[in-house]
């Protein structure tokens, strides 16, 4: 039994899965024009001290118009509108566009193409929504050198009864905006209130993405008590989603980015998921101010986190790291992922990171990998005494295995013992995949001559073709299968997972060429040395 064949099968059945999920994908697309634009229409009720408040955020058109804000610091350029004070573009300046590497990513933006934005507003008796007009005190501001933060104040009147101002604060070198209400009470009555944060969406897909190498895009919430989940634009269409909780934030995703709402402490909020006209979504929170007296001023503040996803986001929120996907292993894609990191820092080049790392996983497993080479050499030298009983026995299948049977027994092999040394193998190989593929560090990082992104396919396809040929070599080292059928689809195997490999990201693609040399320098010094040992043994 050729154990190769297991580890290469499984292989080729999870890219099966993956060809098979972008088929699926590609056959029932995600829409990529969105027409109208009719912003959120959120509904909510939270349960504060028992009693229910009910809220409901109003519809605004896209086409009512107010002043751009643009706000300049050394991680952003953002544009605040003064119709509701939303986030309506964001560049983030140390990311650059997936298609034009000249130019800044996009991430936040409100065009008739794409419409990703970040709103908020006041719920109560004349408060400001995001319908109301903002006045500002400039229409410009920028981070200046020496200064750690900057400060956009927009004012708006809550009717005769109150005074409100709302205020962004931009940090030096974060990805973190501070979003605060200040609400005077102008009136002689107690002012009750609440805030809703939410971020607004469509369906279409961030460009660059391919059809075989699937991401996700849509909603996640999180807190202490239900966890991390995922709620998809699918399952918004069909049920809108709300949870009640003391703590947790509400973040919109898409491959390597994040923006999330991440409110502070432990005080009663409503987390919502909901689809909106216009074929938008939106996800958020509804969090209740304290009472405000007469004459008293009241204060929220909610920060919104919009950069990239990165493990280490767990310092910034509980559970925020979670926004890197790394897939159903995530246990072993992350540690594998730090390891590759402390390496990057030492060599600072990220496909020698993963080339080192390759090694170190080889030397982990190497006496699992020297005990199935072991079984695949002896297999090998009793080929022709297997063909013969094939031959003797001819179609008798029962007589056949008895026969195989006894060979193994007399000669010392155990079909099975070099299963568990493969198995365990995949699953590192499955998670440095999504590690890969999660990671935005990979993303535009070089690795040497044509390989100037790891994070996606070769363009010249020249390491897959490497990679089949590291396949073919190994197949001419292992055993040759008895059944004709067997070694057909072995002779297959390494032009099929060439072809797969061409769409998978390089850098996985360099862990396999290693991996695979690697393989190839172990299995033919085992097979050379079991060779000569049973040549000894038959001079003797």
């Amino acid at each position: 039994m050729d154990f190769q064949r297991i580890f290469l099968f499984l292989i080729f059945t999870f890219s099966v899965y993956l060809l098979w999920d972008g088929w699926q994908r590609q056959e029932n697309p995600v829409p990529q024009v969105v027409s109208a634009a009719l912003a959120p229409v959120a509904s909510a009720s939270l349960a504060i001290k028992e009693k229910p408040l009910t809220a409901t955020i109003s519809t605004q058109l896209y086409e009512q118009k107010g002043e751009k804000i643009t706000v300049k610091t050394d991680f952003f350029r953002a544009e605040i509108n003064t119709l509701g004070g939303d986030i309506r573009h964001i560049e983030l300046l140390k990311h650059f566009d997936t298609v034009d590497k000249s130019k800044p990513l996009v991430l936040l933006q409100s065009s008739s193409a794409h419409k990703y934005t970040a709103q908020s507003g006041l719920l109560g008796a004349e408060l400001p929504t995001h319908n109301t007009i903002y006045t500002a005190q400039a229409k410009e501001y920028e981070l200046l050198d020496g200064k750690d933060s900057i400060e956009i104040r927009l004012f708006a009147k809550g009717g005769t009864d109150s005074r409100i101002t709302k205020v962004f604060v931009f940090h030096k070198s974060s990805y973190l905006i501070d979003v605060n209400y200040e609400i005077d009470n102008l009136s002689k009555q107690n002012l009750e209130a609440s805030a809703y944060f939410q971020l607004v969406r469509d369906e279409v897909e961030p460009i660059g993405g391919t059809w075989f190498v699937p991401t996700y895009t849509g909603p996640a919430v999180y807190t202490d008590k239900e966890k991390y989940q995922k709620i998809d634009f699918p399952s918004i269409s069909k049920n809108n989603f709300s949870l009640t909780a003391d703590n947790g934030w509400a973040a919109m995703l898409q491959h390597y980015f994040v923006a999330a709402w991440l409110p502070k402490g432990d005080t009663p909020r409503e987390i919502f998921a909901k689809k909106l006209d216009g074929n938008l979504f939106s996800v958020g929170l509804i969090l209740p101010l304290a009472t405000i007296e007469p004459g008293k001023q009241g204060k929220i503040s909610v920060p919104l986190y919009v950069g990239p996803a990165q493990s280490s986001l767990d310092s910034v929120a509980t559970g925020l790291g979670l926004t890197v996907d790394y897939g159903f292993l995530t246990i072993l894609a992350k540690p594998l992922f730090w390891l590759l990191n402390e390496i990057h820092e030492w060599v600072q080049n990220w496909g020698m990171a993963i080339i080192i790392l390759t090694i170190l996983i080889k030397l982990a497993f190497f006496p699992l990998s020297a005990a199935s080479y072991r079984s695949m050499a002896k297999m090998k030298l009793v080929a022709p005494k297997l063909a013969k009983i094939k031959e003797q026995y001819g179609d008798d299948r029962e007589r056949l295995n008895r026969a195989m049977m006894d060979l193994y027994k007399t000669e010392k092999i155990n079909p099975l013992g070099g299963c568990l040394p493969i198995l365990i193998q995949i699953p590192v190989f499955i998670s440095l995949y999504w590690a890969i593929l999660a990671s935005v560090e990979m993303r535009y990082a070089p690795f040497y001559g044509w390989i100037t992104d790891l994070s996606v396919a070769d363009p010249y396809y020249v390491l897959p073709i490497i990679m089949g040929i590291t396949m073919v070599i190994q197949t001419k080292l292992n055993p040759t299968p008895p059944d004709p059928m067997q070694a057909r689809l072995m002779q297959i195997m390494p032009i099929a997972f060439s072809v797969v490999f061409f769409f998978f990201p390089v850098g996985l693609v360099l862990y396999s060429v290693v991996n695979n040399v690697l393989s190839i320098l172990q299995q033919w010094y085992i097979t050379r040395k079991m060779e000569a040992e049973a040549q000894g043994v038959a001079k003797v």
